[in-house]
């Protein structure tokens, strides 16, 4: 078994309360794309938020993490199971899955073994879809200071998998008949306060900490709020989303 590269699960409580969801656009498009609506696997799934959102889609949603802390603060609606599993070894049994998601999550993937353990989970034209999303861009002149952070406050401290999120996943191989997928986008309305604890759940953020003993946050704070306003105000923000969707 491959390394499990684990950088969210000492800070998994934070990952479930302050990461945006996904749109419900995504989860009706992607269930339009199968035949069958009996089980969907949401593979690295994290705190659960998109098995939340595949819940409504299909009559079973098997949700599974490397991480054993991730999964104890999954939630989900009660047809969502979690399990403890990886990527390479879901513990599924054969073609018995119409949908394989991953959410945010496949640059941390062996993929030749992912891949070959999704094409015996999926039926028989099952349907796989990869995705995630990158730096959000702040509006009112705010960006160019959001950026900076980004690249070189906390850029060092971002792991080597973070270039393929950068990328858009347009390097990864992908050996499944592609779909092409309309865009989708993670609208919030959020105060200040709010995107600070969004960053906080920043892998690259954690890892400044703990090499410099300070927490950036705050100057990044400070920075942004004369152009903010009102800290406690809500700013409306929109991160596009980036797909690989295939079918087996």
């Amino acid at each position: 078994m491959s390394e499990f590269k684990d950088h969210f699960s000492g800070a998994s409580d934070r990952y479930a309360a302050f990461r945006p969801d996904y749109p419900p656009a995504l989860f009706a498009w992607l269930a339009g794309l199968c035949a069958e609506h009996d089980a969907a696997w949401d593979c690295a799934t994290g705190s659960g938020q998109a098995a939340a959102g595949l819940a409504p889609h299909f009559r079973a949603v098997l949700a599974s993490d490397a991480s054993a802390e991730q999964i104890a603060h999954a939630r989900g609606p009660q047809n969502v199971s979690f399990r403890v599993a990886s990527a390479e070894a879901s513990g599924l049994t054969d073609a018995s899955v119409d949908l394989v998601s991953v959410a945010q999550a496949a640059h941390w993937f062996e993929l030749p073994r992912f891949y070959t353990e999704a094409h015996r989970v999926l039926k028989r034209g099952g349907v796989i879809a990869l995705w995630g999303y990158g730096r959000l861009c702040l509006p009112d002149g705010m960006d160019a200071l959001f950026l900076r952070f980004y690249q070189e406050t906390v850029g060092p401290y971002w792991p080597a998998e973070r270039a393929l999120i950068d990328d858009g996943y347009r390097s990864l191989d992908f050996p499944f008949a592609e779909i092409a997928a309309p865009e989708f986008f993670i609208e919030v309305e959020w105060s200040l306060p709010r995107l600070m604890d969004y960053v906080s759940t920043w892998s690259a953020v954690k890892r400044h900490g703990a090499d410099t003993g300070n927490d950036p946050l705050p100057q990044l704070a400070a920075a942004l709020a004369p152009l903010w306003g009102e800290p406690a105000s809500a700013r409306r923000l929109r991160w596009p989303l980036f797909l690989r969707v295939g079918r087996a």
